[in-house]
């Protein structure tokens, strides 16, 4: 389903900025700064790496594995570069990863499931450069749809739309179209499932969630999954469609 947005995909111009030059000794030690924490980081990464090689040997190496320096950075930074808590986090990140089996999903195995058009990734990115991943609530049917092939989707589309960030961006934007939704539409367990699986596994990977004209109906129950969804219950905004 194309929808047209108040918040455009593309911006038709940018604004102009003027900048004021630094001096010479700020630059300095600007770069400096950045050389310390940059080798400070890569301390960090290398002595994650060691304690799951050592702790956690029979968790699979390569992309999004144990020795993934990315990963391990990325989850660093989540963790305030806690060792033992970027350890944690992994650890299980990547079991779940193992045991979900997010590395056999693939298009042809959620292709029933996603052809309900209840989900799906944008063709363009938003004004700020991020993937555009968009649940149509209407189109969800949780007393008829097989609750497990949903949370398939959700993880197959997760990984799609990070597929598709550009070089230096690190987050996507999510988009709840609650247009026409009704009670039947009403998925409590699966609305705490996708923010889990944002908080626990794919950690500071949401920068947004954008709620389409959110009926009254849907008030109580955002207000039931609010507690549940943790920090980011704050990053969730109401906004109007242009129709």
């Amino acid at each position: 389903m194309a929808m047209r947005l108040s918040h455009p995909l593309r911006p038709s111009s940018l604004p102009q900025f003027q900048f004021r030059p630094k001096s010479l000794s700020t630059c300095k030690f600007s770069i400096q700064n950045r050389i310390s924490n940059s080798d400070n980081s890569r301390k960090l990464v290398m002595e994650v790496k060691e304690k799951l090689e050592k702790d956690q040997h029979s968790l699979p190496v390569g992309r999004n594995g144990r020795d993934d320096e990315d990963m391990i950075l990325w989850f660093l930074k989540d963790r305030k570069f806690s060792v033992e808590d970027a350890v944690a986090k992994l650890t299980k990140a990547i079991k779940w990863r193992q045991e979900f089996g997010v590395s056999k999903l693939h298009e042809e195995s959620v292709r029933i499931v996603a052809g309900t058009g209840k989900a799906y990734v944008h063709d363009f990115l938003d004004v700020n450069d991020r993937p555009v991943l968009i649940v149509v609530a209407s189109k969800h049917f949780p007393a008829m749809q097989d609750p497990i092939e949903d949370e398939k989707l959700c993880v197959f589309l997760i990984e799609k739309a990070l597929s598709k960030l550009p070089a230096g961006k690190e987050q996507i934007l999510g988009i709840i179209d609650l247009r026409g939704f009704g009670t039947e539409n009403a998925d409590l367990k699966f609305l705490t499932f996708l923010f889990d699986v944002f908080y626990y596994y794919y950690p500071r990977r949401l920068g947004q969630v954008l709620f389409v004209e959110a009926p009254f109906v849907f008030k109580p129950i955002w207000q039931l999954v609010k507690p549940l969804v943790k920090s980011y219950a704050s990053l969730v905004c109401n906004f109007h469609a242009m129709l």
